[in-house]
């Protein structure tokens, strides 16, 4: 194949050979261990996973190469979906909510995705180097684009999708995509109902400054924020987007009397201004979650997404309350189940349980005894010359 000037060709998966083996002489020869990590803006979550992943990875000996999946869609079709769906969830999240239903209940409108993606063929594979030895997904899109690109023969490294919800909608699900890596053995084993075929339990990309330690002083943390010294703190957390019904629970929260809430209302700029005239502190976009977190007492959630996870990894007590329509309700049920999360599904509930957890000691919830670290997966991979050991998986 003739590059194109300024082309990266031959391109990953556009020929078997060498494709994707990291130059002359394949896996033990020269050239870098490049892996590409697919995300997407749609929130934070997924960009933060692709990033927490491309840290870890950093000491490795791996270069790690970071793609927005609608990079590789016609530009006007980004700001659609992102756009849309972000206004579905502010202002008709009952038609998310049935649309998230009915794809949960229809292959049709996942295969009928799968089949539009297939016109972002050619610029996706323009975006992949010719020595890259591994695809990583962190959203369900690049799934149903690079999974059949990888089942055809168009893209011939291997595909590994780190799932970032704790309940596995089958959009997650494509043929073609070689692993699927999952924060908890609920969501494997809802994984593999769903028909994936190698389910590994990892532990979640999360970072290290969200773990509780011993030096971690609380005081500090509230003066670091302005908070109250003496009070219990709950913290009221809707994600980057500040998503979902966030003053009403603010106003719950408020009216149970037994904490004081602390309201993040994440880049949601309305948000703030219709909680300004609140009692209690509100936040705007918070660079230094971690020692946020170690302010308070308990967390407040609606969605299941990133900011639960970072508060079960540093042990807080976690509360949802209110989800958010479809992947919150559906994360809420799951997580409830687990006994990771106490789903509170009233505000006349919330007084006790929150009086409760507010006193609870820290426990990290997360990770998993059984979990595998997700850069040793991802180094071993690209070190054994694209071969996955499915005899491991869990």
């Amino acid at each position: 194949m003739k590059p194109r000037p300024g082309g990266r060709s031959p391109r990953a998966g556009t020929s078997p050979d060498g494709a994707g083996r990291g130059g002359p002489g394949g896996p033990g020869g020269p050239g870098p261990l490049r892996i590409l990590v697919v995300s997407a803006d749609i929130g934070a979550g997924h960009d933060a996973a692709a990033a927490e992943l491309a840290t870890r990875l950093a000491g490795n000996g791996v270069v790690v190469e970071q793609l927005n999946f609608f990079a590789a869609l016609p530009r006007p079709l980004h700001r659609l979906v992102r756009e849309g769906y972000r206004t579905m969830l502010q202002r008709f999240p009952w038609s998310y909510d049935a649309l998230f239903r009915f794809t949960d209940r229809s292959s049709s409108m996942v295969r009928a995705l799968r089949a539009a993606l297939r016109a972002a063929v050619p610029q996706m594979l323009s975006r992949i180097s010719a020595d890259t030895r591994l695809v990583v997904t962190t959203h369900p899109f690049a799934n149903q684009l690079l999974g059949p690109m990888r089942g055809t023969g168009q893209l011939t490294v291997p595909v590994l999708s780190y799932v970032t919800d704790f309940a596995v909608h089958p959009i997650w699900v494509a043929p073609g995509v070689d692993t699927y890596c999952v924060i908890h053995d609920g969501t494997q084993r809802q994984a593999q109902a769903r028909g994936a075929a190698d389910v590994r339990v990892v532990d979640p990309l999360i970072s290290a400054a969200f773990a509780p330690t011993a030096t971690a002083c609380q005081r500090t943390a509230r003066a670091r924020f302005g908070l109250p010294e003496q009070e219990r703190l709950a913290l009221i957390v809707a994600g980057s987007w500040g998503m979902g019904d966030v003053a009403r629970t603010a106003r719950d929260v408020l009216a149970a009397g037994c904490v004081t809430p602390v309201v993040a209302c994440g880049r949601n700029v309305r948000l703030r201004q219709r909680l300004r005239t609140f009692p209690g502190p509100v936040l705007g976009w918070v660079e230094d979650m971690p020692t946020l977190m170690r302010a308070v007492d308990v967390v407040v959630e609606n969605a299941g997404g990133l900011t639960c996870q970072q508060s079960l990894a540093g042990g807080l007590p976690t509360v949802t309350y209110r989800p958010i329509s479809g992947h919150g309700r559906a994360n809420a049920q799951l997580l409830a189940e687990a006994g990771l999360t106490t789903h509170v599904t009233s505000a006349a509930e919330l007084a006790p349980v929150l009086t409760e957890l507010a006193g609870a000691e820290a426990s990290p919830a997360l990770p998993v005894d059984s979990a595998t670290d997700m850069a040793g997966l991802v180094s071993e991979v690209v070190r054994s010359g694209n071969r996955l050991d499915r005899k491991r998986s869990g």
